[in-house]
C-alpha cells in the first residue's frame, strides 16, 4: 500500500485541480478578475487581455487536498507516511515547507489582488515584494534550524554538518537562494503552459530521489505538485483559458523549495530547476548590460520572451524548457543514485 500512496495522492490533486476548473474559471470571469497584459511584453500578447486569472488557487486546493488525502489513506491502513510524520526532524521539514509555500501563495495573491481589483498594474512594489519574501524565508529556515536540520547533502561528497563553523554560511547563502529561486518560479509563468510543464518535470525529479532514498513525505509532497499541475495544463495550455496569476507561481517556487529542503538536497535545485535560474539571470544580465552599455543581450527578458520573438512558438517553448529540465532532472538522479 505504501508505494501507491503517492500515486493515489497524485491521481487526488490532479482531479481536484481539473475538476475546479469547471466552475472556477467562470466563476473568475464573472468577478471580472482578467490579466491585464503590460506594453513593455510581447505585442501579440495583448490577445490575451481579459484572460482569468488568479487560477493558481486551484493549484493551491489540488496540491493540499491531494497531501491530506495521502495522510488520511496512510493513517487508516498505519502506512509508512504517517510513521514517517511522527518522529525525528521530518514532520517538522514536512509541515514547514507546506506553511512556507502557503505563505508565497499569500504574497502572490495580495500581488494579484491588487492588479486585478485595485487596478495597479504593478501589484506590490518590489520593495514590499522583497521585504515579505525574506520574512517568510528566515522563518522557513529558522524553523528548519531550530528543528533540528542540521546537514546538507553534496554530491560524491556525503552530508555536511551545517551547525559549526565554516557550514553555517549555509543558512545566509539560503536565504539569498531561496529568495531567488521563488522569484525565478515566478517569472518563468510568461507562456502558456510555461511553469506548469517544467515544474511538473522538477517535481517527478524530487520524487524519484525521494523514493528512492525512502522520504516518504516529500515524495507525496512532489507527487501531489506534479498532479496539481499537470491538472492546471489542462486549462493553462495554449490558448490558455485561465493564468495562474503571482498566486500560483509563487507556490510553485515555495514548493519546489519544500522539496529541495524537505530532502537536504538543496543543491540539486541548481540543474533540476536550470529553467527557472536561466529566466531569472537573464533578466538580471539584461538589466545590467542596458544599463551598463545602452543596449540588451536579448530581444526580450526572460529567456523565453526571446525565443518568442525569434519565432519560436509558446508550445515549442514549453516543448524544449521541459526537455532540457528532463535532461538536468534525470542527471540529478543519476548524481543521487551513484553518489548517496
Amino acid at each position: 500500500m505504501d508505494k501507491f500512496i503517492p500515486i493515489f495522492a497524485a491521481l487526488i490533486s490532479f482531479a481536484v485541480t481539473a475538476l475546479m476548473g469547471i466552475p472556477f474559471i467562470p466563476f473568475l470571469k464573472k468577478l471580472k478578475y482578467g490579466q491585464t497584459i503590460l506594453e513593455d511584453g510581447p505585442k501579440w500578447h495583448k490577445e490575451k487581455e481579459g484572460t482569468p486569472t488568479m487560477g493558481g488557487i486551484m493549484i493551491v486546493c489540488g496540491t493540499i487536498v491531494g497531501i491530506l488525502a495521502a495522510v488520511v489513506i496512510s493513517l487508516s491502513f498505519g502506512g509508512a507516511l504517517t510513521k514517517e510524520l511522527s518522529r525525528g526532524v521530518k514532520p517538522i521539514v514536512f509541515v514547514a515547507g507546506i506553511i512556507f509555500a502557503l505563505m508565497c501563495c499569500v504574497i502572490g495573491l495580495m500581488d494579484d489582488y491588487i492588479k486585478v481589483v485595485k487596478k495597479r498594474n504593478l501589484g506590490l512594489t518590489a520593495k514590499q515584494k522583497t521585504v515579505l519574501q525574506l520574512l517568510s524565508t528566515t522563518a522557513y529556515l529558522a524553523t528548519l534550524a531550530i528543528g533540528g536540520v542540521n546537514t546538507t547533502w553534496i554530491p560524491f561528497v556525503g552530508d555536511i554538518d551545517i551547525t559549526h563553523g565554516f557550514g553555517l554560511v549555509f543558512w545566509p547563502i539560503s536565504l539569498i537562494f531561496i529568495y531567488y529561486i521563488v522569484n525565478a518560479v515566478n517569472l518563468t509563468d510568461g507562456v502558456d503552459g510555461l511553469a506548469s510543464c517544467v515544474t511538473l518535470v522538477v517535481s517527478c525529479a524530487f520524487m524519484l530521489i525521494c523514493t528512492y532514498i525512502s522520504n516518504v513525505g516529500i515524495s507525496t509532497l512532489a507527487a501531489t505538485l506534479g498532479g496539481a499541475c499537470v491538472g492546471f495544463i489542462l486549462w493553462n495550455a495554449k490558448p490558455a483559458k485561465v493564468f495562474m496569476g503571482d498566486t500560483g507561481s509563487m507556490f510553485l517556487g515555495g514548493m519546489v523549495v519544500a522539496l529541495a529542503y524537505g530532502c537536504s538536497k538543496p543543491i540539486l535545485l541548481i540543474p533540476i530547476g536550470i529553467v527557472y535560474i536561466c529566466e531569472a539571470l537573464s533578466v538580471v544580465l539584461q538589466v545590467f548590460w542596458f544599463k551598463t552599455t545602452g543596449k540588451r543581450i536579448f530581444k526580450m527578458s526572460p529567456i523565453h520572451h526571446h525565443y518568442e520573438m525569434s519565432g519560436w512558438s509558446e508550445d515549442e517553448i514549453c516543448l524544449v524548457f521541459s526537455l532540457v529540465t528532463f535532461v538536468f532532472g534525470a542527471l540529478s538522479v543519476m548524481s543521487v543514485y551513484f553518489a548517496w
